[in-house]
């Protein structure tokens, strides 16, 4: 066990250097003077353009500014903003909370419902309630999600006018006025994510209702239920675990478009700003940090192997 957590402490360490140093090269490399890029084309005040260089190091070698940055990003330093002069830190802390609710409802409402359709389907493999479940899940993920997002908005905003179609609503506004702002954008994702989920589900569980220990429940007499749930369960959802994991990394970083069309004020949609703003420190920020949550989730996902596959504890 110690062993295991070493290991992979060890190549988490390895995989963060690696995403920094690329995504550092990445922006060091978009085409144009970052100067130019950042004040634009008007007029300039004097002495500007050497203050921005001076303060992003600009005339420093790669290295030197990468290791600089380095060293500011480990104490949690990222800069300042050049549109509002923020600190960067501050930027990513005010908006994480709003994108982290929409991937994890989005992420919760697919588990919810992805569990019992995949379970249903492998258990009646073959028949109809497999048949639909299998179709509508094959339609569900085929459909974009910003489509998805179009379509709730017409029904719900529109037709219904039961949620707003766009604004949000933080926490401390109320629960209920939060939920209502934040229900669409999550389900909008979370179609996805239920179909992705399911099918996977569906797969593992087919291949554990197979082994030789479901067979002798079987034998013993347990309801199907109870096999289903308490025995075949548990192994059929280690790949349903690296998935969950994988989506709730991504959805951090990807929520770009559904933030942008619910107008919620999240990572994605700060991304967006600072691209348009051409606010290198708070792309290269924001990029960073997605990066690095994304990589520290699947660790912990990793590590969540040796709870659920005691075989994986034995080597």
């Amino acid at each position: 066990m110690a062993k295991t957590i070493a290991f992979v402490l060890l190549r988490l360490i390895a995989t963060l250097f690696a995403v920094t140093f690329l995504t550092f090269l990445m922006v060091a490399l978009l085409p144009g003077d970052p100067v130019d890029t950042i004040l634009g084309t008007g007029p300039r005040a004097p002495g500007i353009e050497e203050q921005i260089r001076e303060d992003l190091n600009l005339d420093d070698p790669f290295l030197v500014r990468y290791f600089a940055w380095l060293g500011d990003a480990v104490t949690g330093d990222l800069g300042n903003s050049y549109v509002t002069d923020q600190p960067v830190s501050d930027t990513i802390s005010s908006r994480l909370p709003v994108t982290a609710q929409i991937a994890f409802m989005s992420v919760f409402i697919a588990v919810v419902f992805a569990i019992p359709i995949g379970v249903i389907g492998a258990y009646k493999q073959g028949k109809w309630p497999d048949t639909t479940t299998s179709s509508a899940m094959q339609v569900a993920l085929s459909i974009p999600n910003f489509v998805v997002g179009i379509m709730l908005i017409w029904l719900f905003a529109v037709q219904l006018q039961w949620l707003p179609a766009s604004n949000w609503n933080r926490l401390s506004d109320g629960l209920a006025d939060n939920l209502k702002t934040a229900i669409l954008p999550a389900m909008s994702l979370a179609l996805a994510q239920m179909a992705l989920f399911s099918r996977l589900v569906r797969s593992d569980m087919m291949a554990t209702l197979r082994e030789n220990y479901i067979l002798s429940a079987r034998a013993k007499g347990l309801s199907d239920r109870y096999i289903l749930f308490r025995h075949a369960l548990r192994p059929s959802s280690l790949s349903l675990m690296t998935i969950i994991g994988i989506a709730f990394g991504a959805l951090l970083g990807g929520t770009v478009i559904i933030e942008t069309l619910f107008a919620v004020p999240g990572l994605g949609f700060s991304l967006i700003a600072a691209i348009n703003g051409r606010d290198i420190l708070v792309i290269q920020g924001i990029t960073v940090f997605i990066a690095t949550m994304f990589v520290i989730i699947n660790t912990v996902v990793d590590l969540l192997y040796t709870v659920l596959d005691p075989r994986i504890r034995r080597k």
